[in-house]
This record gives C-alpha cells, structure tokens and sequence, in this order.
C-alpha cells in the first residue's frame, strides 16, 4: 500500500495502516471509536469444523489486539463449485458462526467466490473507548515484553500437511489457536496497557520488528523463556517449515541481531508464521508481574520474553539465557 497515493488527512483516524498495526481505529465521538480490520487465509487443519472456528478467531483477535470488543462480522470465502462437496464449506461456516457466536459478535452478511483453492475468514468490526486503544506503537524503554501463548503452529501446519505430526501435538496446536483473545484484551483494560499487538503472519519476530518501529524502541527477546508448543522444535528440525520462514526472514531482514547461543532451529520457530497466536504486550516493568498473574488464569504458558530498551543499531535483539 506503500505505492498508493496519500490519503487526505483525516482527524478522527487514530489507528491506520501507516504502522502496520492489526485493525484500523476510527473515532465516532469523544467516548466512542470503530476497531476494523479483516482476515481469511488457506486451510491449516483437516477438519473443516476446526478450520472455521480457528479462522473465527484468528480475526476477531485483531481487535481484541487492540483493547476493543468485537461486536459484528462478515465472512469471506473462497470455495469450488465443482470437486469439491458442499457440505465442507457448511461445516466450516458452521464452527466459524458458532465461535463467532460464543465470543458476542453478530454475524451480518459475507461475500463468496468461486476459486479453487478453499480460503475462509472475516471481517470483524469492533468498538473501543478512543482514549484506551492499544497499538504497536506504544511501547516505551523500560517496558516488559509479555506473550500470552506459545509458538509453532506453523510447523504444525506444514507437519500436519506431510502427515509428520503426532495426533497429541496437532490436538495441543488446535487448543491453542482456540485459546481467544479476549481474556488478554480484558487484562490489558484493566490494567492499562496502550502497546500490544497478535503474533500472526509475520511470526515472533516479524511482529515484535513493527513494534519496535513502530515505537521507536530496540526490544530484546530472550529466547530461552519464548513458550513453544510442544512437538514444534522437533518439527522444525525435521524441515516442517512454511513458505514464511524464508519470507518472515527476507521481512525483518539485517534489522535483527541474533546471538550465536540461539540454537538454529529455535530461530526458525521465531521466525514461524502463527494463526490465532498470542498477544505480544508491552507494559511498564512496575507492572509486568501482576499483568502475567491475570493473564496465567487463562494463558498458563504467558512469559515475560523479553525488554524494550532506547533505540540502538538493531530493533531486536535477541539473546539466550541458556
């Protein structure tokens, strides 16, 4: 979007696309603002049912990254009229209403294409109070780095594909992904919070990168305390990477200094894409303790990973306290 005109200035745009943050925030009135943004991506499960629900939340947890409450949603999809039946396409709608259901959100319309490759989503509109957005530029020198659940859902994926996943590790994957949001938008109220983002496509350190931009800050990851799902380093040694290892990579590019301690293929799962993954929070070190005590209660693998430091000659560093 980079190439496209620039647009007029608009007063009551708080949150645009200049900071790559996950949904855009306009205000409708002092107290009152409108959280949107939407998702759809390629199947990562072989259940249809499972499919829905985990891209059901996998969108509304934009908005959850940004302190809102997701209220109405439209699907998108792209599904063959021919080869493929039907009812796949109804399950999937089906696990994706009813999660979309469970969480308060109004499903209001869609829109469908034929295509033969099967793609499903949304686009979530929320609300939020203008003074109490969280982005991804409100991180500050000083502040904990927190992340709410653990990583490796892409290698999963790519496992799952290949037939090289175990059932446990796809089952810890699929409860993972299906772990919402909305318990860490609610911490992140309560508490305060005006940094966060959702670790998603762009992987661990794709996101912490527009972070740290974002905030004009150097953060460090600490990546011996990085929660990994389980079976996913041994994956990722075994070659189940995505197409967004080399991508996420070529992403954050040399703004990114690795110590040589970290072990090659616990770099890959900091570079692995996540769907539905969890919340990177940054918040004053003052606080970072009594934030990870109410996120335990319903994240048990949140850690505090890492520091956001002055900016210096890289945006992340990362370090192994092995």
């Amino acid at each position: 979007m980079s190439g496209l005109p620039k647009q007029p200035a608009d007063p009551n745009l708080i949150v645009g696309f200049d900071t790559a943050d996950d949904a855009g925030v306009y205000r409708l009135r002092d107290d009152l603002a409108l959280v949107q943004t939407l998702d759809f991506f390629t199947p990562i499960v072989d259940d249809p049912y499972d499919y829905g629900r985990i891209a059901a939340l996998n969108s509304i947890n934009d908005v959850w990254a940004m302190a809102g409450t997701p209220i109405t949603a439209m699907a998108i999809t792209c599904f063959p009229k021919k080869g493929v039946d039907p009812a796949i396409l109804s399950e999937i709608m089906r696990g994706g209403l009813e999660t979309i259901n469970q969480y308060g959100v109004t499903l209001i319309g869609g829109h469908s294409v034929d295509n033969e490759q099967i793609m499903f989503g949304y686009s979530v509109t929320g609300i939020i109070d203008p003074n109490k957005v969280a982005t991804n530029s409100g991180a500050r020198p000083g502040d904990v780095i927190v992340l709410t659940k653990p990583i490796g859902t892409g290698v999963i994926s790519t496992g799952i594909k290949k037939g090289r996943a175990a059932d446990q590790v796809v089952t810890g994957s699929v409860e993972t992904m299906l772990t919402p949001g909305k318990y860490a938008a609610e911490a992140m109220r309560e508490f305060g919070v005006k940094a966060a983002t959702d670790v998603t496509g762009f992987a661990l350190l794709g996101h912490t990168w527009e972070m740290a931009c974002a905030s004009k800050v150097t953060i460090e990851i600490d990546a011996a305390v990085v929660p990994l799902l389980d079976g996913a380093l041994e994956l990722a040694a075994d070659g189940m990477l995505t197409s967004g290892d080399k991508t996420n990579r070529e992403y954050v590019g040399s703004d990114v200094q690795i110590d040589p301690s970290v072990e090659e293929n616990l770099i890959k799962l900091l570079f692995d894409p996540q769907t539905a993954g969890g919340m990177l929070i940054a918040i004053a070190e003052d606080k970072g303790e009594s934030l990870l005590a109410a996120l335990n209660k319903n994240y048990p693998h949140a850690r505090i990973i890492g520091r956001a430091h002055p900016p210096a000659s890289s945006s992340i560093v990362v370090n192994s306290s092995r």
